[in-house]
């Protein structure tokens, strides 16, 4: 026990290294873990470390889906509902259906059944690793809700498909309308959970006398809960936990106080964080063991098998969004859809969106090593191999060169109607006439008696007045200095506050909490400036 936690604060050290290396070269973090995690699959040291398939469906995957699901925009999800879904099962089944095919076709040993099952694994996209590369780039705002969209809702359709196709090769029958009524039921059966789920963390949050760190520790509990009830009666855990996060996402405000929302996004960033940390390194350290598995004579077919199972994944999702394209042109002629002529340029750039990540990984890895009768789980390795190769492919050649793509493809964006600029002004323009008509119309008195809140009305005006400048073309200029020497302004104030602070919490008649309080505030003004003038 003591050498693994070694062993995994050493990986933690190089996770955050790598981290900091991609930030400086501007690459998107997966990708450099995933490499580096290979050649440290050879250092005796760290031979020890294992992914264990429970690890990752129960403690890695609840948390990583739930907290994808919680950054959604439900306005934007619902907008795009059509061809998220379209992308999230139909198009995961036909990647399965030809995958299957041409694995049973060129792989000897490879049955349909097994083919379904290797179709399951490597079908979705990872959310992840997708989401990582685009925060890097600039692309439309539709472009990344579809692609992460797709990514969360294509997991649990692809593990159902996985789910049936093992149990065909684990009993060797298979039947298909059976198998079709339980697809059915095992989705809407898993979205029902979830939602059941997030009612009741909904109440308890809402209802009973929680403090900030309760909410914190029942936004973890949350996740777990879904999965697992879900789960413990054969369904979805994966939508369970996806519609039930989705559905808490949208109602945040009204359940969560304003210090429960901010602490608990700073500590799921860090959770989040470490957790998709470990398992692109942990892909990178068992790829070294998946090949010793194979033996020397069984590397080189198996690398030919994987390159072409790569390659259908990715001329089956080239086709998949063109067909999808067209599809929407003919049906915007009947029903209102959200975009009735989607180009050329979408489809592209989301054609080369098809990273695999960890969904694939646990999946693969949860195949047992016998089957029910006893004998060797068939192709087991090679089905191994094939998924790894695929993640390792399609994370640096389509992670490393979609940043290209997307800057030669030049797609502007189509919903950007009004500059996010200007969008910002007259956000706050509408807030800063709000609170003055508030306090001319029900606080009058206290706002010319009241010394705070008069200092608080002329703050509102001033802020007023500022935008307005900004609204005139002539003054467009001015304003913007204005803006600039404020930014710098406050920042001083706010360095030379601090500094105050750390003088007076020197002395013996000043109170340490106090003064960690009014560093927290500090903390807040600043975070503030930064939202209101951090360039998009």
């Amino acid at each position: 026990m003591h050498h693994l936690v070694i062993q995994y604060t050493c990986l933690l050290v190089v996770i955050l290294f790598v981290v900091m290396l991609a930030q400086k070269i501007r690459v998107a973090y997966p990708i450099l873990l995933v490499l580096v995690g290979l050649p440290l699959g050879f250092v005796p040291f760290l031979r020890g470390i294992e992914i264990q398939p429970e690890l990752i469906f129960v403690i890695f995957l609840p948390p990583l889906l739930y907290e994808a699901a919680w950054n959604t925009s439900w306005k934007d999800f619902w907008k795009w509902r059509r061809v998220i879904s379209s992308f999230a099962f139909p198009v995961v089944i036909l990647t399965s259906c030809v995958v299957a095919f041409v694995s049973a076709a060129l792989i000897p040993g490879f049955t349909l059944a097994t083919g379904f099952l290797l179709g399951g694994i490597v079908s979705p996209p990872d959310a992840v690793s997708a989401s990582a590369i685009l925060k890097t780039i600039k692309v439309p705002k539709r472009f990344i809700t579809i692609v992460e969209g797709e990514s969360l809702l294509n997991d649990a359709a692809s593990l159902v498909v996985f789910r049936f196709a093992l149990a065909a090769v684990l009993t060797g029958t298979f039947v298909f309308h059976q198998a079709a009524i339980d697809f059915v039921l095992v989705i809407v059966m898993g979205v029902v959970i979830g939602i059941a789920v997030a009612l009741l963390f909904y109440a308890i949050h809402r209802w009973l006398p929680t403090s900030t760190n309760m909410d914190v520790v029942l936004t973890f509990i949350t996740p777990y809960a879904m999965y697992m009830l879900a789960e413990e009666f054969h369904f979805s855990g994966v939508l369970a936990v996806v519609s039930g996060g989705l559905f808490l996402s949208a109602r945040r405000h009204q359940f969560l106080s304003y210090r429960s929302r901010l602490q608990g996004v700073n500590v799921w960033e860090a959770v989040a964080f470490v957790l998709n940390g470990f398992v692109f390194i942990l892909i990178g350290l068992e790829f070294p063991v998946v090949i010793k598995n194979l033996g020397p004579n069984g590397l080189a077919p198996a690398v030919t098998y994987s390159l072409i199972i790569t390659g259908v994944l990715i001329i089956t999702r080239f086709a998949s969004t063109y067909a999808a394209t067209i599809i929407t042109m003919v049906m915007s002629r009947i029903i209102t859809v959200a975009d009735p002529s989607p180009g050329w340029k979408a489809p592209t750039l989301f054609g080369w969106t098809g990273m695999r990540g960890v969904v694939s990984l646990a999946a693969a890895l949860s195949i047992p090593i016998m089957l029910n009768s006893g004998q060797a789980f068939p192709n087991r390795d090679m089905i191994l191999f094939i998924t790894f190769t695929v993640i390792l492919v399609t994370l640096v050649l389509q992670g490393f060169t979609l940043p290209l793509l997307i800057k030669w493809v030049n797609m502007p964006d189509p919903d950007l109607t009004i500059p996010l600029e200007q969008q910002r002004q007259l956000v706050r323009k509408k807030l800063s006439h709000l609170s003055l008509a508030i306090l001319d119309t029900d606080y009058p008195g206290q706002a010319q008696n009241n010394g705070m809140v008069k200092a608080l009305r002329q703050r509102y005006s001033a802020d007023m007045e500022l935008l307005r400048d900004w609204d005139k073309d002539d003054n467009e200029t001015r304003a913007e200095e204005f803006y600039k020497d404020y930014r710098q302004i406050t920042a001083r104030l706010l360095k030379e506050q601090r500094a105050l602070l750390q003088t007076l919490n020197k002395k013996e008649s000043i109170s340490d909490d106090l003064v960690r309080r009014q560093m927290e505030l500090l903390d807040l003004e600043e975070e503030k400036l930064r939202q209101h003038f951090e360039s998009e």
